[in-house]
């Protein structure tokens, strides 16, 4: 077991199964170096575990725990596109955020620091980057949130 695994263990998370794509794309993409992995929602058991808009009914820390299971998604993805080796995973480089949100919400880094914060718990200082977190009127299956996230890899 690695690193990242223990601290994964030790904050009670087990990473599911890579979600298939909901159209035609791959979840992941290697090369150069980098793994791009596609945008997640926040997916358990094969659906969108919070559906709604920030600002509309969708509350702050609902919002957060939302971002949180996508960057455990994004971790999954991560997992299956390195046979199963996390540790080559050297540096998060950057974390996009979209907020499924009214036009007055205004807390869009609030709520994707669930994913940031699950990053680092899980990776360490391997876990940090740069990111950007932004409103948008809908997502996908009317999901609350989606992040996606760019690795450097060995």
């Amino acid at each position: 077991m690695n690193e990242i695994e223990r601290r994964l263990e030790a904050a009670g998370i087990t990473l599911p199964e890579a979600p298939a794509p909901a159209a035609n794309y791959v979840p992941a993409q290697l090369g150069a170096g980098l793994l791009f992995v596609a945008g997640q929602l926040p997916l358990a058991d094969g659906r969108v575990q919070q559906v709604g808009k920030l600002g509309g009914g969708v509350g702050l820390e609902d919002g957060r725990a939302a971002a949180r299971l996508c960057a455990i998604n994004i971790l999954a993805q991560a997992k299956k596109a390195l046979a199963g080796d996390l540790s080559r995973i050297k540096q998060t480089l950057k974390v996009q955020g979209f907020v499924a949100c009214t036009p007055d919400f205004g807390d869009h880094p609030k709520v994707i620091n669930g994913a940031s914060d699950l990053l680092v718990e899980a990776l360490g200082e391997a876990g940090k980057h740069a990111r950007f977190a932004l409103g948008a009127p809908s997502l996908p299956f009317d999901a609350a949130v989606e992040v996606d996230a760019t690795f450097e890899v060995a």
